[in-house]
């Protein structure tokens, strides 16, 4: 069968259609996205703008369209941490819902997580042992850990690259004093957590996903995107600290520049950078394998699992 995932994310909104059925990995058909980048249209009392919901509510309706051309049989929405931390989130979905008929997940931090584990430990299977996943979003970061599917623990918090550029890093490029201080803060925010992580258990291995570990393994000397998903790729914490103040000290037009760096993602690659250092040293954690597999895919293996066999 071909199914159709919307993710509504902070940064972008992506249509993913894939071929699958329970049991198969899903193989991509195909994938449509624009960067709307719902954090910045919030206005003053935190809700999303009318120009953003309208953007929304159109890619959307396009989405159902691309999908009726391309035989998808089943379309499903979900939306993560820019439209649960929107003071209007909830009506922005009614909105969506009202105008295309579509009803959209609204998912928790830990929902994210506990999806995002499922789709890294599909990838790599029964082999990698007890694993330990790190995603870091555009709006939040999410951790989570166990031997099985369902991870013994999972959590967020609000340390997405997107969310702590904005907060943080108003100038380009950023002051010696503003990553002081936004690193001061993410190592105070993850050391207040990582005792959960640890009083649950060591990890046999650790597995990253998302678009700023993906960027900052290819900057560090990982295969490219071009040579396929089965390509092993991984990120060292020694590299990660190494390159750390040389994409602090360049503009975002600079690390654009740099291989596997996306216009759009550079300015928040600093920040970005910031968590998944804090985080993998804080866990203990020198290596991290790169998992192609994230949410969208974590939300198509569950929506699988529960289809009659």
């Amino acid at each position: 069968m071909r199914l159709g995932v919307i993710d509504i994310g902070s940064n972008t909104v992506h249509l993913l259609v894939v071929d699958a059925h329970h049991g198969a990995a899903p193989v991509p058909a195909h994938s449509h996205k624009i960067e709307l980048r719902l954090s910045e249209h919030l206005t003053d009392s935190g809700a999303i703008d009318d120009r953003a919901i309208t953007t929304l509510v159109d890619f959307v309706r396009t989405s159902l369209a691309l999908g009726e051309d391309l035989g998808v049989t089943g379309i499903e929405a979900f939306a993560t941490s820019a439209i649960r931390e929107a003071t209007n989130g909830e009506d922005v979905l009614k909105q969506v819902r009202k105008a295309t008929g579509v009803t959209t997940t609204l998912l928790s931090g830990e929902d994210e997580a506990r999806l995002t584990f499922l789709a890294t430990r599909r990838w790599f299977g029964w082999s990698a042992g007890r694993l330990l996943m790190l995603d870091i979003g555009g709006g939040s970061l999410e951790v989570a850990l166990g031997d099985d599917e369902e991870p013994e623990m999972a959590y967020s918090m609000p340390l997405g690259a997107g969310h702590l550029t904005r907060g943080w890093l108003p100038h380009d490029p950023a002051t010696p004093d503003e990553v002081r201080e936004l690193r001061r803060h993410v190592r105070a925010a993850v050391a207040a957590e990582t005792g959960r992580v640890l009083r649950t258990g060591s990890a046999e291995r650790a597995v990253a996903t998302s678009k700023t570990f993906k960027q900052l393994a290819r900057i560090a000397g990982a295969a490219p995107s071009s040579e396929g998903p089965f390509v092993p790729r991984q990120l060292r914490l020694a590299d990660l600290s190494e390159w750390l103040p040389r994409l602090a000290a360049m503009s975002s037009a600079q690390r654009a520049e740099l291989p596997g760096v996306s216009q759009g993602r550079a300015p928040q690659l600093v920040a970005g950078a910031l968590v998944a250092e804090a985080a993998m040293e804080l866990l203990g954690v020198p290596e991290v394998d790169i998992c192609p597999w994230a949410l969208r895919e974590g939300v198509i293996l569950r929506r699988l699992d529960g289809l009659d066999q």
